[in-house]
């Protein structure tokens, strides 16, 4: 039998820690206490996998730990002797029950009364009221450590263990009775019942069973929460059932007019060492017990066999618990402890149209999404084992069966087919279900499903009769498999998702996606969410990763929305990610779910109960910003209107966007206004926003804004409200306002600041006043010099002659030289604002504007009327500021309140201004030039409604590239692609590495760089062929390979090279003068054909070299170096260099005696009248070979046929025999090495089609 426990693995939350001794679950949030060795209480959110509190008020060990089923408190109990309740809301105890003598074990709540029963090592059982803190019983009888006492959940029975070998049961409903609200009594009853208690002791609490039966000590025992069973513990590596008889459940019965026993049914063996604790499952008909042999183990409650085991490798269990209400259980070990579950809790169901198939119960369920209305349709229950859940259901709509999974003996499957009428009783499977073996099964067709073999990793194709038609290998290990469309399969691996097409059997694609679990296809199946334990990957249907969502708690489940929005949950939240990346949360959960379909706002899932279940969501968020990001902007602003969508998340998303004026319309928060304002450069917003908070690093940070914009008027205000003077000073003096670096002078004499007073004076250029303010401040002789220096003798004479001194003591520099002045403004602006282009405002600042109230027109006046009146979605940036009524500055002379004879700058309000009096005349004029004014105006708003930036001159680069076909005009204008294309197309070349150098020496040649200003970048201007040329239009580019310098230079470089038998080094110059070659430039037919002739020389002496190259390497092979010497002598080279490859053949041959191949060479190197020595020794040569005209070595040469040599293998191909050419060099190839780059050129394709080169325009 197959638990989650011992299939996936224990682990839902595992903690590291010391020793557990103690555990509970909280009844409600997802918490559990754990009660350490080392004297610490730890708090987990096992859901989260995160430490929440720690408890340390213990001295040792701590071993009996539980929460209250409704109170915020937890009771503990430790080897200190105490008990103490704690409060977990305000994370301290609460109070400390003192009684015990020795440990206390365990410690519990009752589920009804407040009560706290303890079990400890003085041989007693106390039950406590924590809430009067005080004992109000004693259970003794015991003779030995009492290891374990608990209530029952619902009768007022006592259940207790311990090391005297007996379990214990106790009746306690004297102790309720007692307890409860007081009722009339008379005084014989009341004497009666005091003289009892004080002859024979307590009679409120009883013990109403003693059960033998363990050979030793008792470690746990536990009531069945519905039955009459008691489980037990011992260190007889026992685990033992009792039953009691007699027992009425029902706490107002009298259990004395019943006659009781009790016995054993039955024991569990297996553990091999002392059993820890022992506990019946909540709901099912099982016992769980764990122990120190390591190991937890599940028992058939009615067979007493067992059914499953965990084990550790190092650690002892020592308790176990199970959850309250949900279906999991934890248990402590040495180190830490485990929480897990015993089956799997998801439902197997599918979504077909607006239907839910589904299994609870092992029963298949219809659920209809439309109406709500829940059909059982056919029993399962002959599947496999009552305790094993089926694993996935795949439904077939045109035959109306279903294949069901389970993972029941390694893993089965059954199909069957739905009855067609469902009204009735539930109905049985009518044939021979059809059963067999696989991990999974899933329909891929009307008549065909896939079965997939884990074990042998093979995948089976099935009819409907359960036949196999064709299996095949998985391409590699594969974990699991999915639906992907007719004919199609997902298959999970490790590390990857592969789709397979089963028609072809080969792998269509692959994504990396680790260990994909579930996956979820959209309606039109356009895209699938591929779900693994902490991620999500969203794909097309080929495979190519869209985005991929990553979650810190595990992913439960998902479903698409109809606007193609994934939905998915957590183990606590509903969220939902965009197909552009974006995620969030939608709402929180209490318990999982499995989500089937989403409507709406509505959210259709199944519970852990496989319960069909709705669940109202708000898909506000999603949707908005789903519109925004398909800029679907109606939308959008639909949203914004009818919808309450606020929140910091949806404001930094916003913003991040890059949609400010967006975010701008949700906030009203002054501060967060500002920046956002200033974010998207709306200075009215940003000044309105400014003067509600006016704090002085607002007005800072909007001056800076405002000076970037050029807007003068607003820098001014914030100078103003920060009181920067040296800034509105300076702000004066680049705007050319004189008038206020006046008052800006006089300000500083009211605030008593010489040093402001002497900048401003030197900003007006007012000599005598500096003079004056460094008299003031004792600066005489600076004074003196200023005045002296500027011209101003009078002055500089009165001065000395207050300090006594004589012009003869006074030292002057003798070199004159004309002092720097105050530049003047040539022009004074009416408005210094910078002129700012009109643009349409945003689709949104347009609706928004819309909306928004008319504001004060004084705030947004003009001093003088536009000449024309714009349409309303157009934004006029460069309008006048005027000041507010509430801008008083503080600043003395500069406030807006202060009378008119008061104001220092002296600019008039607009309201101020004297119009005169309102003038007659007949207004005939005025009534026309009002209608043209108005059929103006309307044509400039058409016209300037769209901003149109300005046309950008044309560059002459591309010019270039449009005028030439030629490469090297092309990568002169920086068009690298277009000339790549262009070789490609007219020579075959495909490797143009070795042409990089090539490419940017053109490009940095064809232009020269000129540095302006230190501060600007420099200014590149082209250079020009033909500079006589003064249509742009016909310009080219400057040829930089001449012809002439390829042929007088590096081809006379490259002969040297040769001749001094500088093979390597002649090679790359042959080869670098074949690259040059492409990017030359000529201006008649017979320069092209020189050119031509070129490329012929330099394939023949790179042939050559090669030949002699692999010749030298080859020494060990005699035939081999006399054949590619003969080749070489073929190589149409210059008569000098002929010479040399003939003398070299000739000596080759004789050496290796193959005297008529030397005798050959000789005649041909003397046909070419070298030089005498040369001669001679061709002469010597050739009569010695006269003389035996054989050759020892037969080679694969023939002289009298005419032949080329292949590049690659350097073999002869001789006339009429199949070749390949390079499109480039024209070097001949065999036919097997087409398509491979030429060896000669290093450049072009072997084979390629090309137009041919181009080299004059």
């Amino acid at each position: 039998m197959n638990f989650i426990l011992s299939k996936y693995g224990i682990g839902q939350f595992e903690s590291k820690s010391n020793r557990v001794k103690g555990i509970s679950f909280h009844a409600k949030r997802p918490w559990i206490l754990a009660s350490l060795h080392n004297g610490c209480i730890q708090l987990w959110d096992y859901r989260m996998g995160t430490l929440l509190e720690r408890f340390d008020e213990h001295d040792g060990p701590v071993r009996g730990i539980s929460f209250h089923p409704t109170q915020p408190l937890f009771v503990s109990g430790g080897d200190d002797y105490k008990i103490k309740v704690w409060n977990y809301k305000t994370r301290r105890c609460l109070f400390t029950l003192n009684g015990h003598l020795d440990y206390v074990r365990t410690v519990f709540f009752h589920p009804e009364h407040p009560w706290v029963i303890s079990a400890s090592d003085d041989q007693t059982i106390r039950i406590w009221n924590w809430q009067s803190r005080s004992c109000i019983a004693i259970l003794t009888g015991h003779n030995h450590y009492v290891m374990c006492a608990q209530f029952h959940p619902k009768n007022d029975l006592v259940v207790s263990a311990s090391m005297d070998q007996t379990v214990r049961v106790w009746d306690i409903s004297g102790l309720r009775k007692k307890n409860q609200a007081p009722t009339p009594m008379s005084f014989e009853d009341s004497f009666n019942r005091q003289s009892q208690t004080d002859v024979f002791g307590s009679t409120d609490v009883m013990v109403k069973y003693v059960l033998e039966g363990h050979d030793h000590g008792v470690n746990w025992v536990s009531f069945h929460p519905t039955l009459p069973l008691v489980v037990s513990a011992g260190d007889d590596r026992q685990v033992k059932l009792w039953r009691m008889s007699g027992m009425v459940y029902n706490s107002n019965d009298n259990h004395d007019n019943h006659e009781t026993k009790a016995w054993e049914v039955d024991s569990c063996r297996g553990h091999y060492n002392n059993v820890s604790s022992a506990i019946f499952h909540p709901r099912q008909e099982l016992i769980l017990s764990d122990g120190e042999d390591k190991s937890i183990r599940v028992w058939d409650m009615t067979k007493r066999t067992s059914l499953a085991t965990f084990r550790r490798d190092h650690d002892r269990f020592w308790v176990l618990t199970a959850h309250p209400e949900l279906n999991l259980f934890a248990a402590g070990h040495d180190s830490g402890l485990i929480v897990f579950k015993l089956e799997r809790e998801r439902p197997a169901y599918q979504i077909h149209q607006n239907q839910v198939f589904y299994i609870k119960d092992k029963i298949i369920h219809i659920h209809d999404l439309n109406s709500g209305a829940d059909q059982e349709v056919l029993s399962i229950r002959k599947l496999d084992s009552p305790y094993v859940v089926p694993r996935t259901l795949s439904y077939n709509p045109a035959e109306r069966a279903v294949l069901v999974t389970s993972p029941h003996e390694g893993g089965i499957y059954e199909l069957y087919h739905l009855p067609k009428n469902l009204s009735g009783s539930l109905k049985e499977p009518s044939d021979e279900s059809k059963r067999g073996e696989g991990q999974a099964a899933l329909f891929i067709a009307r008549n065909r499903f896939a079965v997939f073999d884990k074990l042998g990793q093979q995948v089976q194709i099935r009819d409907l009769s359960n036949n196999p038609t064709k299996s095949f290998k998985t391409p590699g290990q594969v974990n699991e498999i999915f639906y992907a469309g007719t004919g199609g399969l997902l298959m999970s691996t490790p590390s990857s998702v592969i789709l397979y097409d089963i028609q072809q059997r080969r792998v269509s694609a692959e994504l990396s996606a680790t260990l994909v679990k579930y996956i979820v296809w959209n309606a039109d199946m356009s895209l699938v969410a591929l779900l693994s334990k902490h991620s999500i990957t969203i794909a097309t249907k080929n495979l190519k990763q869209v985005c991929q969502v990553h979650e810190t708690i595990r992913i439960k489940s998902g479903t698409w929305d109809d606007s193609g929005v994934f939905i998915y949950c957590t183990l606590n939240h509903i969220k939902y990610a965009l197909p552009q990346g974006d995620n969030g949360i939608i709402r929180t959960l209490d318990q999982p779910v499995y989500l089937t379909r989403v409507k709406g706002k509505t959210l259709h899932v199944l519970d852990r109960e496989a319960m069909p279940r709705t669940i109202k969501i708000d898909p506000t968020e999603y949707r908005f910003k789903l519109a925004l990001v398909k800029r679907q902007y109606e939308e959008v602003l639909h949203i914004i209107r009818n919808s309450n969508l606020v929140g910091q998340s949806i404001i930094a998303y916003l913003q991040k966007k890059g949609y400010p004026e967006i975010a701008l319309h949700f906030v009203r928060d002054p501060r967060t206004r500002f920046e956002l304002a200033l974010e998207c450069g709306n200075l009215d917003i940003a000044i309105e926003t400014a003067k509600t908070i006016d704090q002085s690093d607002c007005w800072s940070k909007l001056g800076a804004e405002a000076l970037r914009q050029g807007n003068f008027k607003i820098v001014e205000m914030a100078y103003q409200r920060t009181k920067s003077y040296d800034k509105l000073s300076f702000m004066y003096l680049v705007t050319g306002n004189e008038n206020n670096l006046k008052q800006m002078l006089k300000i500083s004499e009211l605030r008593n600041d010489p040093i402001s007073s002497f900048q401003n004076a030197l900003y007006l250029g007012d000599v005598e006043e500096r003079v004056r303010l460094l008299e003031q401040i004792g600066q005489g002789p600076l004074a003196y010099l200023t005045a002296k220096s500027h011209g101003f003798t009078e002055i500089a004479d009165s001065i000395l002659a207050q300090s006594g001194k004589e012009s003869s003591e006074i030292q002057l520099p003798s070199n004159t030289c004309e002092l720097p002045s105050i530049p003047k403004p040539v022009v004074q602006l009416e408005d210094v604002n910078w002129p700012l282009l009109t643009v349409s405002k945003s689709f949104f600042e347009g609706a928004f504007a819309k909306e928004a109230p008319s504001s004060d027109s004084t705030n947004n006046a003009v001093t003088s009327a536009p000449a024309f009146t714009y349409d309303e979605n157009v934004d006029e940036d460069a309008g006048d500021w005027g000041m507010d009524d509430d801008d008083d500055l503080g600043i003395p002379g500069l406030s807006s309140k202060a009378p008119a004879e008061d104001d220092l700058i002296g600019t008039p309000e607009p309201g101020q201004i004297d119009e005169g009096d309102e003038g007659g005349g007949w207004d005939l004029d005025d009534d026309i030039k009002a209608d043209l004014d108005a059929e103006i105006s309307q044509a400039a708003a058409q016209a300037t409604a769209e901003f149109v930036a300005p046309t950008a001159g044309t560059n002459e680069c591309i010019i270039w590239s449009q005028n030439s076909p030629l490469a090297a005009d092309h990568i002169a204008a920086g068009s690298f692609e277009s000339a790549m294309q262009a070789l490609n197309r007219q020579v075959g070349i495909v490797n143009f590495e070795p042409l990089k150098q090539h490419f940017l020496s053109i490009y940095q040649a064809s232009r020269i760089s000129i540095s302006p200003m230190a501060s600007n970048p420099n200014l590149f201007a082209p250079i020009r062929r033909n500079p006589e040329e003064s249509n742009i239009r016909s310009s080219l580019p400057v040829v930089v390979y001449s012809f002439e310098n390829l042929k007088s230079n590096q081809l006379q470089q490259a002969y040297r090279l040769f001749t001094n038998g500088k093979l390597v080094a002649a090679a790359a110059q042959f080869k670098q003068l074949l690259h040059s070659v492409l990017f030359t430039v000529v201006t008649n037919n017979e320069e092209a054909s020189t050119v031509n002739e070129l490329i012929d020389v330099c394939r023949e002496y790179t042939t050559g070299l090669q030949l002699e190259q692999e010749r030298r390497a080859a020494a060990g092979d005699p035939k081999r170096t006399l054949e590619l010497a003969a080749y070489f002598t073929h190589c149409q080279l210059d008569v000098r260099h002929s010479q040399l490859a003939l003398r070299q053949a000739t000596k080759q041959a004789f050496k290796l005696k193959n005297f008529n191949s030397a005798s050959q060479f000789a005649r041909r190197l003397l046909e070419l009248a070298p030089p005498k020595s040369v001669a001679d020794e061709a002469r010597q040569i050739q009569s010695v070979c006269e003389r035996n005209l054989r050759d020892e070595i037969e080679i694969n040469y023939d002289q009298y046929n005419p032949f080329v040599v292949c590049g690659i293998s350097l073999e002869p191909i001789y006339r009429g025999s199949p070749t390949s050419t390079c499109p480039y060099c024209r070097s001949s190839y065999k036919p097997e090495h087409e398509g491979k780059l030429c060896t000669i050129c290093g450049l072009a394709q072997i084979g390629a089609k090309a137009s041919g080169l181009r080299i004059m325009v």
